[in-house]
């Protein structure tokens, strides 16, 4: 990379963004290792011992350790180990790593997903980690919960894809989706999303990102973050 082209990124806001987030990291640190001590151990190496040899892609979430950093990150970057219990919904949730920790801190949390992935499922149960399983589809609303949540949080997101054909969701699909989202959300409750890159490498189809902000939302790239409910 290019002087030139370094010195510039230093000027950008996203740039110091990202640079205050992983200070923040440090200031108010999150251990691993005692949480990854109060998974049950013989169990965890059972499952990653039949995982061990797997070709699947779904075999990388057996380590443990890895993942468990990876969203101690993201329970950091959203201060949720600095805040009071609070619940929170978790939408693809996974083999439950993000979840796990937040349980491990004293909030309430549910997951929602497919049961399509053994692995997962045996990560829940290991966890402790509520799941409902659901397939989110464009223009279908969520089942009912039965409860409403403070947080709801969707990381890496591939929902909003339409199968087979793989066309991303538009303006349209997500409105609906964020409508859907509000009869679910606490009052004061906030929403986060991580958006997967498109196929072209953004993040964004056209109009998209100007219905987030119209929403309330912060933009920063792949961060869609709605710290103030919804505004329709």
């Amino acid at each position: 990379m290019k002087l030139s082209h370094k010195i510039s990124k230093l000027a950008e806001p996203l740039t110091y963004r990202r640079a205050w987030r992983r200070a923040q990291r440090s200031i108010f640190p999150l251990p691993v290792e005692p949480l990854a001590a109060s998974i049950d151990q013989d169990r965890l190496r059972e499952i990653q011992r039949r995982y061990a040899g797997s070709l699947s892609d779904y075999a990388k979430y057996a380590d443990v350790d890895r993942w468990l950093r990876i969203n101690r990150n993201r329970v950091q970057d959203l201060k949720l180990h600095r805040s009071p219990p609070k619940h929170v919904l978790d939408l693809g949730c996974g083999g439950g790593f993000f979840l796990f920790i937040l349980k491990s801190l004293g909030h309430s949390v549910l997951g929602l997903d497919l049961d399509q992935f053994p692995l997962f499922t045996e990560l829940l149960d290991l966890f402790g980690v509520e799941r409902v399983v659901w397939r989110i589809k464009a223009l279908e609303p969520l089942p009912d919960l039965d409860q409403k949540f403070d947080w709801i949080t969707a990381f890496s997101i591939n929902f909003n894809l339409h199968y087979p054909a793989e066309r991303l969701w538009g303006s349209a699909e997500w409105d609906f989706f964020l409508h859907d989202l509000q009869r679910h959300l606490a009052p004061g409750g906030k929403i986060f999303f991580g958006l997967n890159p498109t196929f072209g490498g953004g993040y964004y189809t056209p109009g998209l990102h100007d219905l987030f902000l119209k929403r309330g939302a912060e933009v920063e790239r792949e961060r869609i973050f709605f710290g103030k409910g919804l505004r329709f």
